[in-house]
């Protein structure tokens, strides 16, 4: 029998693959930028498919919580408003003119 982890049980909520969808969603998002050089910031059509990734990481991310307040709950909520700090950068990235 073939055994899978977590990460890729897609029926499965994952706290692994939701950080790992936003890290890199915030990645591709810094890269199509224009990233290290700070005089080259650019719009790129591409931010959409970055926003869709860290949105898509948000999801899973908030398919973790719990129904009952713990504190594995309240780092759950921090990670879903990092997350959402990384769509609104994408968001950000994609209109700069």
């Amino acid at each position: 029998m073939h055994s899978r982890t977590a990460l890729f049980r897609l029926r499965r909520p994952s706290l692994a693959r939701g950080v790992a969808l936003a890290l890199i969603a915030f990645a591709a998002s810094l890269r199509l930028g224009g990233f290290p050089n700070i005089n080259a910031l650019h719009a790129s059509h591409w931010q959409i498919c970055a926003a869709l990734v860290a949105f898509w990481g948000m999801v899973e991310t908030a398919r973790c919580l719990g129904r009952r307040w713990s504190l594995y709950h309240a780092g759950v909520l921090l990670l879903l408003y990092t997350d959402l700090m990384i769509l609104a950068m994408a968001v950000v990235l994609f209109l700069y003119p």
